[in-house]
């Protein structure tokens, strides 16, 4: 029975950022969202996003409007997911699709902004679980020898699907 897992990591970004990649899209997203805030905010009667989309339900195009932003800063990362190790210490997991969410923002302070990139993974073979290790492959094994990754779950990190074939 061979398992093709998809998972999800979960990277919430705020004014904590240490890393230089962290700290531009937070920046960069910020600066986004105050430009893109006018927009919904014309009478100036709000200054979080919060507020905002409790009276405007079109609040929500706001994730879809500041994605852009970030996407030269993930070409950076040539398609490999942040934070997500093998046990020794490699990033192995690569991701196919993103999704942008704002969770929350005020115009009148950079510290109150927070964002999270949700990162899907590429099918992955889920081969055995050790204790609280999966043993993963990134290939339908065809041969007797298959590269594998051992990897440990983490917060923030979901196991999104799981295909099963029973073939």
């Amino acid at each position: 029975m061979i398992k093709s897992v998809v998972f999800c990591y979960r990277k919430v970004i705020d004014s904590n950022a240490v890393l230089p990649w962290e700290k531009m899209v937070f920046e960069d997203s910020y600066l986004e969202f105050k430009m893109q805030f006018q927009y919904y905010n014309q009478q100036r009667l709000y200054y979080t996003f919060a507020e905002l989309s409790q009276q405007d339900t079109n609040a929500d195009n706001l994730h879809f409007l500041i994605s852009p932003t970030i996407s030269g800063y993930l070409k950076q990362l040539n398609g490999k997911i942040p934070d997500i190790l093998n046990t020794i210490g490699k990033r192995f997991m690569k991701f196919e699709k993103y999704q942008f969410e704002l969770i929350n923002s005020d115009i009148r302070n950079i510290s109150n902004h927070q964002i999270a990139i949700n990162f899907y993974s590429e099918p992955l073979l889920w081969l055995d679980t050790i204790d609280d290790y999966l043993l993963l492959s990134d290939v339908i094994p065809q041969e007797e020898t298959v590269l594998t990754n051992l990897f440990r779950l983490q917060p923030f990190v979901n196991i999104h699907s799981l295909t099963i074939n029973n073939g």
